[in-house]
């Protein structure tokens, strides 16, 4: 193991019981805060999840903005995303969810000055904070953590993925696994439990394409493109969040020559990063990714009433 991995360790337990004993102060929205987050790095659902929570309070009449610290873009400060923008501007997660949902999107560095903003702009009735778990400067009002294959076995940074050691559970108000994973995992922790299941839809697509994506668990992508029938002629990782460049889009075209391939496939988060480029990049099918939750009128009464439970009385 990594040494780093104790001194990590001891860094993010210290941190938690100075929040937990309030020397670490949290700061409040006017409006209720519903927070998406998981333990690891990346790969869970956190951003697909979003959008299917934001679907199903949008069928119950619900205003609501989504707030997002938005990695890897190349602006500073709080901002308004405009779906017409760019990853660079925004962050493509971000940009992503307010093409998807077409609800107000605030990112800043602060999530607390995120929402200030999005309070001022917008009659909203709740936030729902994006990969927020270990953002605890802002209180939050419902913590869902979503758990990723591997979560349960894997070690704390850097020897393994997890912000977090699995004793931080105790603090989420729900959990959600992937539909694939063993119920005994469930016994960790009380409260609710659901189950999310997630495939890609995928329209037309080209025979043998190279299929490529930058995310932070490639290897499910390709097994979901394999799942759907699609066998790739060659499968073309980048780094997570990747901005493509014209370089990129050379290689891709050598691998097409190279393998007689007939075109390419990727993700919904990859076209955002492509931008202008995309159009270079022909046929091009974008898989669609479906994010399927068990029981989701209980899931949507379940969050109503524990934010009903939590504000303050008149």
């Amino acid at each position: 193991m990594n040494p780093l991995t104790g001194l990590y360790g001891a860094g993010i337990a210290l941190r938690n019981k100075l929040f937990d004993r309030g020397v670490l102060s949290t700061m409040r929205l006017e409006q209720p805060v519903v927070s998406v987050g998981n333990l690891s790095t990346g790969g869970s659902g956190k951003t697909p999840f979003v959008m299917a929570l934001g679907e199903l309070l949008k069928e119950r009449g619900i205003r609501f903005d989504v707030l997002s610290r938005a990695y890897g873009r190349k602006t500073r400060g709080v901002l308004v995303v405009d779906p017409d923008g760019s990853a660079s501007e925004f962050g493509d997660e971000p940009l992503l969810i307010a093409r998807k949902l077409a609800v107000p999107v605030v990112v800043g560095e602060s999530h607390y000055e995120a929402g200030r903003v999005a309070e001022q702009k917008f009659q909203t009735q709740l936030h729902l904070l994006d990969d927020g778990f270990q953002h605890r400067s802002l209180a939050r009002d419902l913590d869902i953590v979503l758990m990723a294959p591997g979560d349960f076995e894997d070690r704390l940074l850097p020897s393994g993925r997890l912000r977090e050691p699995l004793s931080s559970l105790e603090r989420a108000d729900a959990i959600v696994l992937p539909q694939d994973l063993a119920a005994e995992h469930s016994f960790l922790r009380e409260g609710p439990v659901w189950r999310m299941t997630r495939q890609i839809s995928l329209s037309i697509v080209p025979p043998s394409p190279v299929a490529f994506c930058g995310l932070a668990r490639p290897e499910q992508f390709f097994a979901q493109v394999r799942a759907a029938g699609v066998v790739p002629a060659a499968e073309v990782i980048f780094r997570d969040h990747h901005a493509y460049s014209k370089g990129d889009i050379q290689r891709l075209f050598a691998r097409r020559r190279e393998l007689g391939a007939g075109g390419f496939l990727t993700t919904e988060k990859d076209a955002v990063n492509l931008g202008s480029l995309r159009a270079d990049l022909e046929p091009l099918t974008i898989a669609a990714l479906k994010l399927t939750l068990d029981r989701p009128a209980e899931l949507i009464d379940t969050i109503l009433a524990r934010i009903a439970e939590r504000q303050p009385r008149s």
